[in-house]
């Protein structure tokens, strides 16, 4: 080896000590990756070393967002995926610094993951980006008043309306759900029961109230005539006869007049 060689090629003690220094000194390493050709095996080798170099520095973000109902391992390997993007999309010629550009890189990945994967009924995107924030503004405000935060002093703190912070806040029920099939705990003979074993029989009511509800604005659109019909014959208990008399038409005219807006209920109630 000769000796302009030796002064251009690191030597193993060199690279040791870059391993070991901060992130404030490694973006020498990303200018001499960026003059290196794309196929040159040292750009491999060196792209390869600044990515265990910031290994420690995805772990220490993916800890900063455990405890939030995901596995640790799978924080992780997200957030060395977006490690390995602030490594290839950093550019030393732009003046800032790679922790400066690597840190909310990595966090966005990791927020992103959170917003787009882990929640159990789906939820506007707007709630979400709220919802990730809240969390860190409860803990700032506790420890300022020394008591949990209302919903007014969190909208306050974050900046957004109040309404879109309570809605947030309901929305984190929405996070997680639970399996009726797990068991939930003991009756008094400590036998485990699921959650399932604890739900009520369907009331067969429920569907009639629903029903109701359906049809009652089509029916308060009718003509006033067709209302009365309706009303008459099915909550006042009265026959087409006695209808046909009221009205003064015959029973054959209050028939058709029923199977007519019978047809057309039914009709527009399973189009709604």
């Amino acid at each position: 080896m000769s000796y302009q060689s030796t002064l251009t090629s690191p030597t193993r003690a060199q690279r040791t000590r870059r391993r070991t220094d901060s992130y404030d000194n490694i973006e020498p390493l990303f200018t001499e990756l960026a003059e290196l050709d794309t196929d040159d095996p040292h750009r491999v080798a060196l792209r390869k070393e600044l990515i265990s170099r910031c290994l420690p520095l995805a772990e220490h973000i993916a800890r900063k967002f455990a405890g939030r109902g995901e596995n640790f391992d799978d924080l992780l390997q997200i957030a060395r995926v977006g490690m390995v993007a602030a490594v290839d999309r950093f550019d030393p010629d732009h003046g800032a610094s790679f922790l400066a550009f690597a840190v909310p890189t990595i966090m966005g990945e990791v927020r992103r993951h959170f917003r787009d994967h882990t929640w159990s009924v789906r939820v506007p995107r707007r709630l979400k980006e709220i919802q990730q924030t809240i969390v860190p503004a409860m803990d700032r405000l506790s420890q300022r008043l020394g008591r949990t935060p209302t919903a007014a002093e969190i909208a306050e703190e974050l900046g957004v309306d109040l309404v879109e912070v309570t809605q947030a806040l309901i929305a984190r029920n929405g996070y997680r759900t639970s399996s009726i099939d797990a068991y939930t705990g003991g009756d008094s003979e400590y036998a485990p029961t699921s959650l399932l074993d604890t739900l009520g029989a369907e009331q067969s009511e429920f569907r009639t109230v629903e029903d109701c509800l359906v049809v009652k604005p089509l029916i308060a659109a009718l003509p006033e005539r067709d209302r009365q019909v309706l009303m008459m014959r099915f909550f006042e208990s009265q026959s087409q006869i006695q209808i046909a008399e009221s009205l003064g038409v015959s029973q054959m005219q209050v028939s058709r007049i029923l199977a007519r807006l019978l047809s057309s209920l039914r009709e527009q109630a399973s189009r709604d």
